[in-house]
């Protein structure tokens, strides 16, 4: 909670400290004085800093997230609960990729002693990570939405109109978060399991008759996967906070698309909402990490 009290207070300071005012925005350059004032008394930035920050944290304790300025009185608790169901397809897709991707290839790249595999893998993973999310997005777009014809971009569709060709809108954005975080968390699963492979207790493992299959899934991977944990729980902050960037390239109305928007228009209430929000998910997924590690590994609830 106090994370969350500091994130909130830093966000209104900063959104505070940028020049710029959301009433003249709102009515534009044909905005006269008088109209500028009484949209400003409407929306309550006539008031002090201190008492803006504490009549909306007091307002977002009790629920009441409040209205929208950017979207002219729309509910921002509303906004938010109809955008979070398509960021979190979007990620849980995400995720699923990631696991499906890296886990086996970490594995048997691991577990199969060949240079050639080595070579490939490392490459392949080096290549990855170097991409970018949106240039692979606009790649996919390129390649798969104009010329193979596979998909629409731009035509998104609602998963209240129909969920399967929602979801199969979102494959290509979810393959554009997974490759470079796959990669990752093939070089960290990977490398820990190979290091692990060189310790004194797999020899002994070994000694004892033990087939290097037995061994890595045995006795090696338990170690192997915390820092590969840690880095999955990074990610899962990151893309259930809404990815930004990928929102934006495809046109999916998530919570990283709206954030963009309020930011741009100085929405500072939906703004704060939305950042609260980020902050949350981060501390959740971190918490679930260090819960997650003390189950794998109990020396550490031990210390």
């Amino acid at each position: 909670m106090i994370t969350l009290f500091l994130v909130s207070l830093l966000t209104f300071a900063a959104f505070n400290v940028i020049p710029g005012d959301p009433a003249s925005l709102i009515l534009g350059v044909d905005g006269t004085d008088e109209q500028i004032a009484a949209l400003r008394m409407e929306l309550g930035l006539d008031r002090s800093l201190p008492v803006q920050y504490v009549s909306w944290l007091g307002r977002f304790l009790t629920g009441n997230l409040g209205n929208s300025i950017r979207f002219r009185g729309a509910s921002i608790a509303g906004m938010v609960l109809e955008r979070l169901p398509v960021t979190f397809w979007l990620a849980s897709l995400s995720m699923l990729f990631i696991f499906l991707i890296a886990i086996p290839v970490s594995l048997f790249s691991s577990v199969k002693e060949n240079p050639l595999l080595d070579w490939v893998v490392n490459t392949g993973t080096t290549i990855s990570i170097s991409f970018p999310g949106f240039f692979l997005g606009i790649l996919f777009i390129w390649v798969f939405g104009l010329i193979l014809k596979s998909f629409r971009p731009g035509a998104y569709i609602p998963y209240t109109e129909d969920f399967g060709a929602f979801v199969g809108y979102l494959v290509f954005p979810a393959l554009a978060i997974t490759i470079p975080n796959a990669a990752m968390v093939i070089k960290f699963l990977r490398g820990s399991l190979l290091q692990q492979l060189r310790s004194d207790y797999v020899r002994t493992a070994y000694s004892k008759g033990g087939s290097r299959h037995w061994v890595v899934y045995r006795h090696a991977l338990r170690n192997a996967v915390i820092p590969a944990v840690t880095l999955l729980g990074m990610i899962v902050g990151e893309i259930f906070s809404g990815s930004i960037v990928i929102e934006q390239v495809f046109t999916i109305p998530g919570i990283g698309r709206l954030l963009i928007a309020s930011i741009t228009s100085r929405d500072f209430l939906l703004v704060q909402t939305l950042v609260v929000y980020i902050a949350g998910i981060v501390v959740l997924a971190n918490t679930l990490v260090d819960i997650a590690i003390q189950m794998i590994d109990p020396r550490i609830r031990v210390k």
